[in-house]
């Protein structure tokens, strides 16, 4: 049963592999075997993450990527397809959450969290599935949110935008799903709950009434601590999930069941 999880000879691409839920789940494809193929704009931190990977005795490759360009993506997938050859993993991570109602959001506000949450997917995946489709094999786990499918009704924390275009992953997610399992790819989607990273650390992590009443909603009483959506992601990306598909799996402590 061991096996199934066991991820050596495969290649995984990690988008946003820069910081945060990205660059763990990046060590973690290496842990288990896997060689990674890092995108994000930050080349400075992809290479740290890079550095921790070939520690352990794998390889690791990094492109820059601006995953709302897609001459910036189709460069990026070409010189990964150069150096391995084939992907059989895509980790579909890199995200921003913008704060504001539809009252107070700019255009620009807007467009961000739709181009990089939604966008982002649709041009990694539109030069990664065809190469997918010719090995008939791969695993495409995107990276939705607990919030596209609760949302806040605190001033503070209202994230239309987000809460929009992580519902939007999720219709793509099972769309894609549908459309490519023949060809031998599953794709599903994770839904994190509240965990400390770059994008709540200074905003939902700095409020301690926010942590207060977030624990006492969540069964778990406490927000995710880092790595716990690593079981999930390796679980989706190996081929011990070979028969799920357009799934959300959400890993919130219980959260969105209350």
């Amino acid at each position: 049963m061991a096996n199934l999880f066991d991820l050596t000879g495969k290649v995984a691409v990690v988008t946003g592999a820069s910081s945060g839920l990205g660059a763990d789940a990046a060590r973690a494809y290496a842990e288990s075997g896997a060689e990674v193929a890092l995108l994000a704009r930050r080349v400075e931190k992809l290479e740290q993450v890079q550095a921790d990977i070939e520690k352990l005795g794998k390889k690791a490759f990094v492109a820059a990527c601006d995953v709302t360009n897609e001459t910036s993506v189709k460069e990026a997938i070409a010189e990964v397809q150069h150096a391995w050859g084939r992907v059989d993993i895509l980790l579909n991570n890199a995200g921003v959450a913008v704060r504001g109602g539809v009252d107070t959001l700019t255009v620009e506000d807007w467009d961000k969290s739709m181009n990089t949450n939604v966008k982002g997917i649709f041009l990694v995946s539109k030069y990664l599935i065809p190469i997918m489709k010719q090995q008939s094999y791969g695993k495409v786990v995107n990276v939705a949110s607990i919030n596209a499918v609760v949302a806040d009704k605190d001033d503070a924390f209202i994230r239309h935008s987000y809460n929009a275009s992580k519902a939007a992953v999720l219709g793509l997610t099972k769309g894609m799903a549908c459309s490519y399992a023949r060809y031998g790819i599953t794709v599903n989607a994770i839904g994190p709950g509240l965990f400390e990273s770059e994008m709540t650390e200074d905003t939902l992590f700095k409020s301690e009434d926010f942590l207060a009443l977030y624990s006492t909603l969540c069964p778990a009483g406490r927000p995710g601590n880092r790595g716990e959506v690593n079981g999930t992601i390796l679980y989706l990306s190996s081929d011990a999930s070979s028969y799920v598909q357009g799934q959300l799996i959400l890993i919130d402590g219980g959260f969105s069941s209350v």
